[in-house]
């Protein structure tokens, strides 16, 4: 049988996925297609990179796909698919949303893939003492182009001029994801070497996040549901909550700091969120 944890972990997903697809389907029904598109993506792209890489291995997950378990899948569907609700209420304009939905997933893997190899759901094969506490760096230039990339490819595709290509831009997607994830993996695997791993890391994601600041975008300027905070808040609840229970969080102390101030960079992202909220709900 997986660990408690590891089940416990499959369950929220599945949850979490649950959620996501009754705002879909209770709103634009155009989104289930992005939300079930999404999940698929992430079960394709993972059996993709492990191909191409064999960088990783996953744990003892209750269901499997193959080497890949579909809850990680369900996991990308719910990130991109709340990223893309926060940044499309946001005042950015399109091109740059695709950016802060990467952001957007980087802030959960921070505080989340060196806790996660502690719990066994995944490993590396470099031991706890390499790199990021046991997580290569390429890992996070990985993450960031995943959601993207994805995101990317379902923002281009809408704008074509048919009636379909709104319902059909995130089957499209998929193909427009993975072709990039497996490039930006190529790149960084086999085009950089590995001293300039970590510049190369730093200049994608530091690029990125200062392209954000530099629009200075408002956030959540047009109604925004609940789930775009209660999906990421959930995840990061869970690793702190794992975390401390098992110790594994303060192995080093650094885990800890960490997760504590990805949770407070999602929170403050959200934050106006819950103002209009408390302003709305005064008499």
């Amino acid at each position: 049988m997986p660990p408690i944890t590891l089940t416990t972990f499959e369950l929220l997903v599945l949850t979490l996925f649950g959620v996501c697809l009754h705002h879909a389907w209770h709103g634009d029904r155009r989104r289930v297609i992005g939300l079930v598109a999404a999940a698929a993506f992430g079960v394709l792209l993972e059996w993709a990179t492990i191909q191409q890489l064999r960088a990783y291995s996953y744990g003892r997950f209750m269901l499997m796909l193959g080497e890949v378990p579909i809850a990680i899948g369900l996991a990308w569907g719910t990130i991109i698919y709340t990223a893309r609700l926060t940044s499309d209420a946001s005042s950015l304009p399109g091109w740059a949303r695709p950016l802060l939905d990467g952001l957007l997933g980087l802030n959960l893997d921070l505080a989340m893939d060196a806790l996660a190899i502690r719990l066994g759901y995944w490993d590396w094969g470099f031991g706890l003492d390499y790199a990021y506490f046991g997580v290569p760096y390429a890992n996070f230039w990985a993450w960031f182009w995943v959601v993207a990339s994805f995101s990317a490819g379902w923002r281009a595709l809408e704008t074509i001029p048919h009636p379909l290509a709104r319902w059909l831009a995130p089957i499209g997607a998929i193909a427009i994801g993975v072709t990039g994830v497996l490039t930006t993996n190529w790149f960084i695997t086999s085009v950089v070497s590995k001293e300039w791993y970590v510049p190369a890391v730093v200049l994608a994601i530091g690029g990125a996040l200062g392209v954000i600041l530099a629009l200075r975008p408002r956030l959540h300027i047009r109604p925004t549901p609940s789930i775009v905070w209660v999906v990421p808040l959930a995840y990061h609840a869970f690793y702190l909550i794992v975390g401390m229970a098992t110790g594994i969080i303060v192995q080093p102390p650094f885990l800890l700091w960490v997760s504590l101030a990805m949770l407070a960079v999602s929170l403050a992202l959200h934050a106006p969120l819950w103002a209009q909220r408390l302003r709305s709900d005064r008499p």
